[in-house]
């Protein structure tokens, strides 16, 4: 390695090249990245196509703007794929091997390449070259069916399909590609559909509901906001605190913190009681400010914990103990996980940073690049 970027983290001395996408390729290499690997991202010759906040999603690792579609820009992907362990790329089906980038190329060049495909639906079926974001794929699994109120489904932002089940499920068949690699010798292509990380997710209700342990629609479940040791609740600031008193044991915390013992009629698990114990819960945290609440059930075990918005998170006592956010670039944004006891990880960095070494070190300097560090 000859640039200053320091080979920290578990994954150091892997070589990633990554086509330049939007949402969860750029995350799972944003993870592969400051887990140690070396990453080096191709923006498209107009520029990353991202903005603002996104573009966060590009941090710690180098970049060039290279145009894919001429012959000197294929031919210097090829170059790059060739020395590459894994490359990552997030178009329709069909893009890149109309580039003449696509994995019979690329793995004809290098065959222990290990080739992530990050798509919505997937490399085959029928809806393959549809358009489609987060709340589709969700919603065609049947995750989005079981999340908001009983009147109608609600999107959780684009974590679901998107980073859950998109992002993160393209690094572990990644690392499972270059697990087996070690026995093989060989690479392979991995096909990460959002869809099927979105279903995968669901594992549990599935199973539940087939054991006749889940309702199939949403407030009717322990998980789904039907329960009211399970949920949240309005404080008399009008923020939140979040429930999540499942256990007998963390149950009787609860109801003794609120006050309420005295007044509860039925129990815990009896579903016909629920309505009037969810009053009497949402009537006791009413007559307090959310902070007040959390004071009070300091050091129990009743799981009640302020619900904090962006703003207030990396401001926690607990958050800030661990360390689980950073300042890059003057944006307070969360910091890699998982921990690792003895290898470590690498510390962030803006987008762009030591784009110039990075390439001196992947091609000693062959090719028309720009730095953007």
């Amino acid at each position: 390695m000859t640039h200053t970027q320091p080979a920290e983290g578990p994954l150091a001395g892997l070589r990633v090249l990554e086509f330049a996408t939007i949402g969860p390729g750029p995350y799972a290499c944003l993870l592969l990245a400051e887990l140690g690997a070396d990453v080096l991202r191709l923006d498209r010759f107009e520029g990353p196509g991202l903005a603002g906040a996104a573009a966060g999603l590009n941090r710690s690792r180098p970049a060039v703007p290279i145009d894919l579609k001429s012959p000197v820009g294929r031919e210097l992907a090829l170059d790059l794929a060739s020395r590459a362990d894994v490359l990552i790329e997030g178009n329709r089906p069909g893009v890149m091997e109309r580039l003449g980038l696509g994995p019979q190329e690329c793995l004809g060049r290098n065959p222990r390449l290990v080739y992530g495909r990050m798509t919505g639906w997937g490399q085959e079926g029928p809806l393959s070259q549809a358009a489609g974001h987060d709340i589709n794929y969700a919603g065609l699994t049947g995750a989005l069916h079981m999340i908001g109120p009983r009147e109608k489904p609600m999107p959780a932002a684009n974590l679901v399909a998107d980073f859950g089940g998109g992002a993160l499920f393209l690094v572990t068949g990644v690392l499972a590609a270059l697990h087996e690699r070690e026995r093989s010798g060989l690479g392979q292509v991995v096909d990460a559909a959002m869809v099927d990380g979105a279903a995968s997710l669901t594992t549990m209700m599935y199973t539940m509901l087939g054991a006749g342990l889940w309702r199939d629609e949403r407030e009717a479940n322990y998980l789904d906001g039907a329960a009211p040791f399970y949920g949240t609740y309005r404080c008399a600031d009008d923020r939140f605190v979040a429930v999540g008193a499942l256990e007998p044991q963390f149950y009787r915390a609860l109801v003794d913190g609120l006050g309420v013992a005295h007044r509860l009629t039925g129990e815990q698990f009896e579903q016909s009681a629920w309505p009037a114990h969810r009053a009497l819960f949402a009537e006791a945290f009413a007559a307090r400010g959310r902070d007040e609440w959390v004071d009070r059930f300091e050091g129990t075990d009743a799981c009640v914990t302020p619900v904090l918005s962006l703003s207030e998170a990396p401001q926690h006592p607990h958050l800030q103990a661990r360390e689980t956010f950073v300042s890059i670039g003057g944006i307070v944004q969360p910091a890699v996980a998982p921990r690792f006891s003895r290898s470590g990880t690498r510390p962030p960095t803006p987008p762009g940073t030591h784009t110039v070494d990075a390439v001196r070190d992947w091609i000693a300097g062959k090719g028309p690049f720009t730095d953007s560090a």
